[in-house]
């Protein structure tokens, strides 16, 4: 198998001939709704309570019940507040959320949402006994839903073995989400060609900041806020990519969501900034390699 170094060469960012983003952006900003299906038979992918004495519980009904807020209240929220602001996300959801909350599946369509795989049901992906299965299966069920497969891949966890992104293109998807090491789009080589990764975050995510740091209420609008500053000039000679990934338990709750909302108030007031989709910034990656003969 390909260790994950030996998949693509090293690039430095100050070396590469400038991208054009559409209508002459210098910066675009893609917003990752991730839903998830969290099993109430079972250890919960994360707490917010630790179990009483230290002994964990199964089943945990605090911090199931924490989660499932997010999918009856908190995912209301952000669906409202992105669609008041006029942004488009991509969701990274679950297959089964498909099946198990149809509801949010339908309303995420009927808005024109881009649906991304994330696993088939919420585990790590050195956890799940048939890869391709897992992968097959979500492709599959959000097809049958939506009418047209998933094209873009985030695992739960950003969770890989050596093998998976070998069968994520065997199997069909156009980029992934997991390699969080550029400010642009590159390329990782696979068994049968290559795959786009699209920059995603493990800092303007409010899993690390609110859930692992234990950051206040207002600690994502800052650290946003603060990072989009620095790649916004910085974006004045060289193309960046910014991504925001936010989870409905977490940004979805009362003390939180309106900061979220001046999280986008304040990027998208600032010109060359263009919102867009994972699949958008996949496709004009393509043209842009096309137009500079990469």
């Amino acid at each position: 198998m390909t260790a994950f170094k030996d998949r693509l060469p090293y690039s430095a960012i100050i070396d590469r001939p400038k991208l054009q983003l559409p209508g002459g952006a210098r910066m675009a900003v893609w917003t990752i709704v991730n839903v998830e299906n969290w099993d109430c038979t079972k250890a919960q992918p994360r707490t917010v309570l630790p179990p009483p004495m230290g002994k964990p519980l199964v089943p945990d009904l605090a911090n199931w019940s924490w989660h499932e807020y997010g999918m009856r209240v908190g995912f209301w929220r952000i669906y409202d507040c992105l669609t008041r602001l006029g942004v488009i996300p991509t969701m990274a959801l679950n297959g089964i959320v498909c099946e198990n909350y149809p509801r949010i599946a339908d309303a995420a369509k009927e808005a024109g949402w881009e649906f991304m795989g994330h696993g088939y049901v919420q585990g790590p992906m050195h956890h799940v006994d048939d890869q391709r299965d897992a992968i097959r299966r979500t492709i599959d069920t959000i097809r049958d839903f939506t009418g047209k497969g998933p094209r873009g891949w985030e695992s739960p966890g950003l969770t890989e073995t050596e093998e998976t992104i070998d069968i994520l293109a065997d199997e069909g998807i156009e980029y992934v989400a997991d390699w969080v090491l550029d400010d642009q789009p590159c390329r990782i080589a696979t068994e049968t060609g290559s795959m786009i990764s699209v920059p995603y975050t493990l800092e303007t995510n409010d899993i690390p900041i609110f859930a692992l740091q234990n950051q206040p209420s207002d600690a994502m609008l800052k650290r946003t806020i603060d990072q989009f500053e620095q790649m916004y000039a910085e974006s004045d000679s060289v193309t960046r990519i910014m991504a925001i990934s936010v989870h409905s338990y977490l940004s979805g709750v009362p003390h939180r969501i309106g900061y979220l909302k001046q999280i986008y108030e304040y990027v998208m007031d600032h010109p060359g900034v263009v919102m867009m989709t994972g699949e958008e910034i996949h496709d004009w990656y393509l043209s842009e390699e096309k137009r500079l003969g990469l």
